[in-house]
């Protein structure tokens, strides 16, 4: 578990460094440079030591494995029939819109651009509701809210934790955003696939499905070990449908168009849920470490950010710069454009990283300020 550790991704065909020149330093997409835990790869190997790669389900051990940690970290109780696998969680985004049908659906902006994009695939609109930020924090507005749902709104697209703002949703702001679906009758689809990296220690993660009854009926969770373990290039996700009927409407819609999950993605998360706990502590205590250096070095630069209580995202405003993204890439650092999440002027900075490559990235961004 040596996270300082530096591995040199370039000729991987890597997507993340990839996209820039050789001597850009890229801190966009949401997959960190770390090395997967040991007995996910071991258990890899394990499996390609065997040679034969047929169709494969779901082991019954990792149905059981969800089960159990659903329970164990949420106290949430679901049957094992409720789990519908994904070989991507923004596949699951995209099936939630064609489930939910009408044709608009609602999302609190900023956010992780697949809910922007998905409405559109369905041929749908998308009304999107600014949040605010109070006290250093980023919340829903409500108002806004009510002033985005139509009569044609069928889904809200919620993100629990927040991607690119880092909040942790607390349990009486969920009960707000769950009276609202009920009132307007719109479905849920929450994105929850960050709810493993916590990095406020004694807050907690609550699904907006664990509420209550009535919350679940009309909810459809996305989870993913992928963020978590750093498997994301393994393609294995699931949605929980406790619905019965609503499930049914969610496996209609993937037929003959959503491949099953690829056998090595299962045989790496079951090692993730089972097997690497120890590997889990030590990266969040890790990722504790980047996000306070970067909240000291964003203050530093002249710019700002709220607080990051959960994921390995930092979103800094930086409104003072006509394009940001632009001007810290040709300085030799690669964000992502705030843009692409609905609020023009941010970039969101991914510091999932050995720290001597995040403080070169924040040295880097330092001088070009100056």
């Amino acid at each position: 578990m040596n996270f300082d550790e530096i591995l040199d991704r370039r000729g991987t065909s890597s997507i993340k460094w990839d996209k820039y020149a050789p001597e850009v330093l890229p801190l966009w997409v949401a997959d960190m440079d770390f090395r997967a835990p040991t007995p996910v790869i071991e258990a890899l190997e394990k499996r390609i030591r065997h040679g034969i790669f047929g169709y494969t389900h779901a082991p019954e051990a990792l149905n059981d494995a969800v089960v159990s940690m659903l329970e164990a970290e949420y106290a949430w109780k679901i049957e094992r029939e409720a789990i519908v696998w994904l070989p991507g969680l923004v596949s699951g985004l995209n099936l939630a819109c064609r489930t939910a049908g009408g044709k608009n659906v609602v999302t609190s902006i900023p956010v992780y651009p697949p809910f922007l994009s998905a409405p559109v695939n369905s041929g749908m609109t998308v009304s999107k509701a600014p949040m605010t930020l109070e006290n250093g924090r980023w919340l829903h507005d409500f108002d806004a809210l009510e002033s985005a749902v139509l009569l044609q709104s069928r889904l809200f697209l919620l993100c629990n934790p927040h991607n690119p703002t880092g909040r942790i949703h607390d349990e009486d702001e969920l009960k707000r955003i769950a009276d609202y679906c009920e009132r307007h009758d719109l479905l849920i689809c929450s994105d929850e696939i960050h709810c493993g990296i916590l990095l406020d220690k004694g807050k907690r993660h609550v699904p907006i499905a664990a509420l209550s009854k009535e919350t679940e009926r009309r909810t459809i969770t996305l989870m993913a070990p992928s963020k978590t373990y750093n498997i994301p290039g393994l393609s294995v996700s699931f949605a929980i449908i406790q619905n019965p009927d609503l499930r049914k409407k969610f496996l209609r819609e993937m037929e003959g168009l959503v491949p099953h999950v690829n056998i090595m993605g299962y045989e790496a998360a079951l090692a993730a849920y089972r097997d690497s706990g120890k590997w889990h502590e030590a990266l969040i205590d890790y990722l504790i470490g980047n996000r306070d250096l970067v909240e000291e070095s964003v203050k530093e630069l002249g710019l700002s950010m709220a607080h990051v209580e959960a994921t390995y995202l930092a979103w800094i405003d930086a409104r003072p710069m006509e394009n940001p993204a632009h001007f810290f890439e040709k300085k030799g650092v690669g964000l992502s454009d705030g843009k692409d999440f609905g609020f023009p002027g941010f970039v969101r900075l991914n510091f999932g990283c050995p720290r001597s490559r995040l403080e070169e990235a924040l040295g880097r961004m330092k001088s070009a300020l100056r």
